[in-house]
């Protein structure tokens, strides 16, 4: 067996975890693509399709944080990393049985609760990395998670156009089973020595980090950003326009290969050039102007122009907002942050469609994608805001100080 330890590992033990990480969303993406315009094709409503995407976030907002304090007070990231296969799994399965609303809402929570094992991945690799390195190391693994993001969501149309809506649900069972096996191979070892465990003392100070909270509130809108529009209703706007089982292929790949890209390349050489707030700010900018362009346009070759920038733009500021949520917080409380971050930012994967399903019925998809991008500016007038603030906050200091 491959062991974790406590320091970095061998090269051939991190690439054996990023191929499983890559595994592990590549099983709960390759629907997703095609679930809006499946969700309409068996006559659900907008707002009952806003009910189902957001059921997604609504349980990982509940199971994130508890999780995460389970995690450091057992000291153990692998057990909860198998549940989140095993959990894929059974959401596959879910989705291939039921077909009305309660069954369809409870297989994507039962993917929610996938989900919500991140927490244990981001923690495991971050463990093997100084906290200085923390936003690389979280670039590495949003780029894992980009590619097998990518690889799910881009055989979701051809395998619905060949073979029906039904063979993605299969394809992302037989994903969560390879990565599964993969993670047994793992040996998790000596995490929890050398320290007390996780106190219940130890949430307020978690809590109260300023950093966390601060890119805990951005992710909210970040995410809620990304929900509304690839992950949400765009596909179900380049149906709307056109687009067949094969278009909507390629517009995940316009989406994700941009997006893929822009998780390593903002960590790795955008943000140590210009700073990881500019970064942030910069991707908010740029995904709310095309977020707000989507209902204006008319073909499927401009749809893809815009999403390739507004893929880019959303991996430029989502690997750093992870790396930030736990740059300054100890090694043993890191889940329990990791937790907290991720259960907040649940609030955004669930309010971004559930509010953007009743505004689409009631003033048609432009209504949600207006949302969306408002959620987008004010996430950039946030950073603003707070950077003129610790200026300010900074010079006083300064002049206080003279």
């Amino acid at each position: 067996m491959l062991t974790i330890e406590n320091e970095r590992p061998p090269r051939r033990v991190r690439w054996l975890f990023v191929a499983v990480t890559l595994c592990y969303w590549c099983s709960m993406y390759t629907y997703v693509p095609i679930l809006s315009p499946y969700l309409e094709d068996i006559r659900f409503n907008y707002t009952l399709i806003g009910i189902v995407l957001g059921s997604y976030g609504f349980i990982q907002l509940l199971v994130r944080f508890p999780l995460g304090i389970v995690s450091d007070r057992l000291g153990k990231r692998k057990p909860f990393v198998l549940m989140g296969f095993a959990t894929s799994a059974v959401g596959c399965l879910m989705f291939l049985v039921f077909q009305d609303p309660v069954g369809v809402t409870a297989a994507r929570a039962m993917t929610g609760i996938s989900a919500s094992a991140w927490v244990a991945f981001t923690v495991l690799y971050a463990s093997w990395f100084p906290p200085q390195e923390a936003t690389r190391a979280m670039g590495t693994l949003s780029f894992a998670t980009g590619a097998g993001q990518l690889i799910g969501m881009g055989m979701s149309g051809f395998m619905s156009d060949a073979w029906g809506y039904a063979a993605t649900f299969r394809a992302g069972l037989l994903a969560a089973l390879i990565g599964g096996v993969g993670a047994l191979f793992i040996r998790e070892t000596g995490s929890a020595s050398g320290r007390a465990p996780m106190r219940t003392a130890d949430l307020l100070v978690v809590t109260r980090d300023r950093t966390l909270l601060k890119v805990s509130l951005l992710s909210v809108l970040a995410h809620a950003v990304l929900f509304i529009t690839m992950f949400g209703f765009t596909p179900s706007y380049a149906v709307k326009i056109g687009a067949g089982q094969a278009e909507l292929s390629l517009l995940v790949f316009a989406f994700m290969i941009p997006h893929t890209a822009a998780s390593w390349l903002s960590a790795q050489k955008i943000a140590p050039r210009i700073g990881p707030w500019r970064t942030v700010l910069a991707g908010f900018l740029v995904s709310g102007l095309c977020t707000a362009a989507i209902p204006f346009i008319p073909n499927m070759p401009l749809l893809y122009a815009t999403q390739a920038l507004s893929g880019f733009a959303q991996g430029m500021h989502l690997p750093l907002l992870l790396g930030l949520a736990i740059q300054f917080i100890e090694p043993a409380k890191r889940a329990t942050a990791m937790g907290f971050y991720q259960a907040v930012y649940s609030l955004g994967m669930f309010s971004g469609p559930f509010l953007a399903g009743w505004l689409n019925d009631g003033f048609g998809l432009a209504g949600g994608f207006a949302f969306g991008a408002l959620s987008a500016f004010l996430a950039a007038a946030f950073i603003l805001y707070g950077n003129r603030r610790a200026a300010a906050i900074n010079q006083a200091g300064e002049e206080k100080a003279v």
